[in-house]
């Protein structure tokens, strides 16, 4: 899932920067965006990919949700929701307390989009095995869980960079293939490693084209990677909970704009 989450992370962040001259003549930003930071050689800072969370139990419970998405049955889904207190957090908890968190889910990830994105994104949480502890609530586990990275060093990063945590993505597993186009079958240029990388703001040309993102690396030069080999660092949550009847999601991070 984190593979899909990035890419659709990053196809936002591009999508922003698209959107923002409409946002100007609303008077939302300034009329001229400021430019993305230039490419120049950074520090990489090492990366450890979040652990894989093999509990039987919850590895099992991802798999019937798995075949609730894949056959998107809705019944079979709300089976595998709290029937009380599911949260859906942003800025605040917008879940209404007043309605069911099958409701309340699907109104967070559009599950009832007429693409099918709802349920795909839902297929995509259910393969997703890496989980974590919320800090500030004790038995709540979200996926994907966050990578390991030395605070202060991606502060220096960004610092040095001039650029905004939401630009970084790590690989899945070392030695991505920076490639010199936008198109696999390109020139490798280099091999990437467990370190960040800077995610450039640029939108693909080609919709029917596999995923490539534009990357610079810590070499100081750019190139392009295969969008799902690459994490980002943050991510919309779907969280669990473990109750006397077994695994159940007990609510969302992130989501669609109530």
């Amino acid at each position: 899932m984190r593979r899909f989450t990035l890419a659709a992370t990053f196809a936002i962040a591009v999508g922003a920067l698209a959107a923002a001259p409409a946002l100007a003549q609303q008077g939302l930003l300034p009329l001229t965006p400021p430019p993305p930071a230039p490419i120049k050689p950074y520090t990489a800072v090492t990366v450890t990919a979040p652990a894989v969370d093999n509990d039987p139990s919850f590895v099992a419970f991802r798999r019937q949700l798995g075949d609730a998405a894949t056959k998107k049955d809705r019944a079979a889904l709300a089976h595998l929701i709290v029937t009380q207190n599911f949260f859906w957090m942003q800025d605040r908890d917008l879940a209404d307390k007043q309605k069911s968190g099958i409701d309340n889910l699907a109104k967070a990830i559009a599950l009832d989009a007429q693409d099918g994105s709802g349920w795909e994104l839902l297929s995509e949480y259910a393969n997703e095995p890496t989980a974590a502890e919320l800090p500030a609530q004790k038995g709540i586990l979200c996926a994907p869980a966050p990578p390991v990275i030395d605070p202060k060093a991606f502060e220096a990063l960004l610092g040095g960079t001039g650029t905004d945590p939401s630009e970084w993505g790590y690989p899945i597993n070392g030695g991505l293939d920076v490639h010199a186009a936008a198109q696999p079958s390109s020139p490798v240029t280099e091999k990437l490693g467990m370190v960040l990388v800077r995610v450039l703001p640029d939108q693909q040309q080609n919709p029917d084209a596999p995923a490539m993102l534009h990357v610079a690396t810590p070499s100081g030069k750019s190139g392009y990677v295969d969008a799902q080999q690459l994490s980002p660092l943050g991510s919309d949550e779907m969280c669990y909970l473990k109750d006397a009847g077994g695994w159940k999601i007990a609510g969302y991070i992130g989501g669609t704009s109530p």
